[in-house]
């Protein structure tokens, strides 16, 4: 019982705690890492299992799936089952957890984008009011 409890143990990566992520996000981020397979990096939580282990309803883990997908964090597929009737139906979310790495590089480069954008805005800015000045 012990060895299957430290097999359950995961750690949080840092650079978690540098991508400007919601509170609410890095806790579903934990929570699939918590689930995540260690060989594929995969999950299949419901929105209800999720809501039930966070304490958030399923329409707020929504919200926290798609910031951690826009973060670059994690992918989603969608997946199906058959019943026993024979009917196919929709399945849960497949979740894949991304390389921590590639989230940091996207991050820092929205960030340079951001800069560069804003510097933009300032040059344009300063050279009306020259112009106006002038």
């Amino acid at each position: 019982m012990l060895s299957e409890r430290l097999q359950r143990r995961f750690t949080l990566p840092n650079e978690v705690f540098q991508l400007d992520l919601s509170p609410r996000a890095k806790l579903v981020y934990a929570y699939l890492l918590y689930c995540e397979d260690r060989r594929t990096h995969q999950c299949w939580p419901s929105y209800q299992q999720i809501g039930i282990n966070t304490g958030m309803d399923k329409k707020t883990v929504r919200k926290y799936i798609a910031e951690l997908v826009e973060k670059g964090l994690i992918t989603t597929e969608n997946t199906s089952v058959i019943t026993r009737a024979g009917v196919k139906r929709n399945g849960t979310l497949r979740y894949t957890i991304r390389p921590i790495q590639e989230a940091a590089e996207l991050y820092h480069q929205r960030q340079l984008q951001q800069v560069e954008a804003d510097t933009a805005r300032w040059r344009a800015q300063k050279s009306a009011t020259e112009e106006k000045a002038g």
